[in-house]
């Protein structure tokens, strides 16, 4: 089974039309040409949050919390309307959340989150990266979630209008710490228990300049899971930048001949022309933009064809607003987006939340498995995975609902300086 990189973009882009997806057309997501533009394409509002939340939200308050190893970010508005969202990683970010990022948010009113996203990077550029643009997006999904509560609205709702209530996901979470035949089984249970029709295997080294965890792990895995798999499931590959372009280019060459899907990340992620290299030699499709936080950078990776299928990450890249202007941005080039994702549990919902939103997804978002888990009891709903797909949640906001217990005996890390 082979896949042809270029017969796939062609159906992509009869798929991603407004009438094949089943979507009512939107003005916000057709951007206007050239020569009537003022700002950037991704500084052009989406959501018109100021229609669909009626009253102002003034922020009154930004505060980080602990319980364990778990942190949340609670934002108020004067009107006593609450939002929380569970974080990760932010234990990195601390000071940047605290004393940058939250500051600047505190007053205003959470219905121009769109232009505020962009003040924030304004005062903040200096600092742009992976560690500003998480502390900005747990802030942004807090408030997010604050104002789907205040206006009894879903997220999916705010962000243009609910389009899916379940969402098919393939399984990721593979390691490279495993024999191939190990990690193979890991992905046959996975199947056999969530019924997935996607999956995805880690390959090479990681940043490893071609070398492979052990020799010919990868080869030896990817036939096996093919061999056993079967056609029915597709198959996709992460190699974190394992490779130069000489050798990503052969190992994408054994991947076509074995019909996987997509090679993500074959060379390190900030070598654009090593990848368009893999790119422009491949038929099959390449998967690049997890590591990025920079929007006028996916674009010239969108136009110069360094990728086909596009992967900003929902915290790396600033939450779900800039996430959406790289799927409009996307959709203009006839262009899905898969976000890259690794949150699992109650921080599951922010993936599902964009995929239920947002047009131009790919067939399957990204959804880490390795083995069934119990669900923790301070949060509902559990999003477990039946017949290959996720349901949406349908309450305001995140749609999660945290036990209030669990997060009054959670320590304040800091409120922000005000």
């Amino acid at each position: 089974m082979r896949i042809n990189r270029r017969s796939l973009l062609a159906g992509l882009s009869a798929g991603v039309s407004a009438t094949a997806l089943g979507v009512r057309s939107s003005s916000a997501w057709l951007l206007p040409q050239a020569e009537e533009r003022v700002v950037p394409d991704y500084e052009t509002p989406l959501f018109d949050l100021r229609r669909r939340v009626d009253a102002p939200v003034k922020i009154e308050s930004i505060e980080l919390l602990k319980n364990g190893s778990h942190y949340f970010v609670r934002t108020r508005s004067t009107d006593g309307a609450v939002g929380v969202c569970k974080t990760k990683q932010v234990a990195d970010y601390v000071p940047i959340l605290l004393n940058l990022v939250a500051p600047f948010f505190l007053g205003k009113d959470a219905r121009d989150l769109e232009t505020l996203i962009d003040g924030v990077y304004i005062q903040n550029y200096k600092l742009a990266g992976q560690a500003l643009w998480c502390p900005v997006a747990y802030v942004e999904q807090s408030l997010f979630d604050l104002l789907g509560k205040t206006a009894s609205k879903p997220i999916g709702e705010l962000m243009g209008g609910v389009i899916r209530k379940e969402i098919p996901v393939y399984l990721s979470g593979s390691g490279r710490d495993t024999t191939a035949e190990e990690e193979v089984d890991v992905y046959v249970r996975g199947v056999e228990h969530t019924g997935a029709k996607a999956v995805k295997f880690k390959i090479g080294g990681r940043m490893s300049r071609n070398l492979d965890a052990y020799p010919d792990r990868t080869e030896t895995m990817m036939a096996l899971a093919r061999k056993r798999l079967g056609d029915d499931i597709d198959i996709y590959t992460d190699a974190n930048g394992s490779y130069n372009a000489a050798k990503a280019i052969e190992i994408g060459h054994m991947l076509e001949d074995l019909g996987v899907g997509f090679f993500e990340e074959p060379c390190p992620w900030e070598e654009l022309s090593e990848t368009k290299q893999v790119a422009d030699a491949l038929t099959m499709q390449v998967a690049a933009g997890e590591q990025d936080a920079s929007l006028w950078r996916f674009q010239w990776m969108m136009e110069n064809g360094v990728m086909d299928i596009v992967q900003p990450d929902l915290n790396y890249n600033g939450g779900f607003i800039r996430a959406a202007r790289v799927a409009r941005m996307a959709r203009r080039f006839e262009m899905r987006i898969v976000p890259h994702n690794t949150q699992t549990g109650a921080t599951a919902v922010n993936i599902l939340q964009f995929a239920s939103a947002i047009p131009n997804i790919g067939a399957y978002m990204e959804f880490p498995w390795r083995a069934p888990r119990k669900p923790e009891s301070w949060y509902s709903p559990h999003f477990e995975i039946h017949n290959g797909t996720v349901k949406v949640p349908t309450g305001p906001g995140l749609g999660v609902e945290i036990d209030a217990d669990f997060l009054a005996k959670a320590e304040t890390v800091g409120p922000c300086p005000s």
